[in-house]
């Protein structure tokens, strides 16, 4: 029962890299435990150390395996690694689908990686809304490095951004060419481009397109410039892994120079406050699908009784109807 949850000493387990008090941490957050307050007082002093990844791209174009590789290379620095696997969600039970990841099956046995597949439930964005706090728990738990693999829904996967200091979307040839990734949004939001299957026929000029494209796109940010780099692999053989690794260090150091990664963390930290606010209005006045007050003010509106702005004033109000 979560009454009887010791929170100070799962945190404390997990901070000792214990696996399962990590996975319990996790699973508190996912099931909007009435012990969540808690879990987040105690996770927040040991936070703000781990680095974010985000991989994004279409399906089919290697995210597991890339995520895979990325985790060996870090591992091969001595880094502690966690992964976040945010998945379709089961139309039956809403847990993740597509569960932990087969591809990542090599690194299940490493004390030093933690992977967790984390179901969407229908979140249009392409990331649960426990996906921020899931984080948190692998930042306090010593990760230095956390991967945040996405479903890839298309347009709407952006929301990657929000969470991750770095982005790295992945691109592979022969399953659209460029145009198609810029009018997807994908020059907007990308760090790193990564174009995986490079041995398959093609690559060179899907890496050429990006490059143009990134040429005609040119973005001043925060007084500096980032360019983002076109790095081709083939993940699966772990080939131009090493260089991906690269890009990712090279744009943390950018970020660090120009003040831009505490500028993506405050404002993760802002939409994080913000979302939790909402959620607590939304809870309050039985949420957006139910609530007697929600709903007879819902058929005044419909009746013309009263306009949309003055029924929700009452909402807020706790006038009801």
């Amino acid at each position: 029962m979560t009454g009887t949850v010791d929170v100070a000493g799962l945190v404390d387990r997990a901070r000792a890299g214990q696996a399962r008090a990590v996975g319990r941490l996790i699973s508190l957050v996912e099931d909007a435990s009435p012990r969540l307050r808690e879990v987040a007082a105690a996770l927040a002093p040991f936070c703000g150390n781990a680095r974010v990844v985000g991989l994004t791209g279409a399906p089919g174009v290697g995210k597991s395996t890339t995520t895979s590789a990325l985790v060996a290379a870090y591992r091969a620095r001595g880094a502690r690694v966690g992964v976040l696997a945010v998945d379709p969600s089961s139309p039956f039970s809403g847990g993740a689908l597509l569960g932990d990841r087969v591809r990542m099956g090599a690194h299940a046995t490493d004390p030093g990686v933690f992977i967790r597949s984390m179901a969407t439930r229908g979140h249009l964005g392409g990331l649960s809304w426990a996906t921020p706090q899931a984080l948190r728990v692998l930042d306090a738990a010593g990760c230095d490095v956390v991967l945040v693999e996405t479903v890839g829904v298309g347009q709407s996967e952006v929301e990657v951004v929000s969470l991750a200091d770095t982005t790295a979307v992945l691109l592979a040839p022969g399953m659209g060419d460029g145009v198609q990734a810029a009018k997807a949004g994908v020059l907007e939001i990308a760090d790193v481009f990564v174009v995986n299957k490079a041995d398959r026929e093609g690559a060179d000029q899907t890496a050429r397109d990006l490059k143009h494209m990134i040429s005609l796109g040119r973005r001043d940010r925060e007084g500096g410039l980032w360019r983002p780099p076109v790095v081709k692999a083939v993940a699966s053989r772990g080939e131009g892994v090493a260089e991906v690794v690269d890009a990712i260090d090279a744009h943390h150091a950018w970020m660090v120079e120009h003040g831009e990664l505490d500028r993506r963390r405050a404002a993760r930290a802002a939409r994080e406050v913000e979302a939790i606010a909402l959620e607590r209005v939304r809870s309050r006045f039985g949420g957006l699908r139910g609530g007697d007050a929600l709903e007879t003010l819902a058929k005044r509106v419909v009746a013309g009784e009263l306009d949309p702005y003055a029924a929700a004033d009452r909402l807020v109000e706790g006038a009801g109807a």
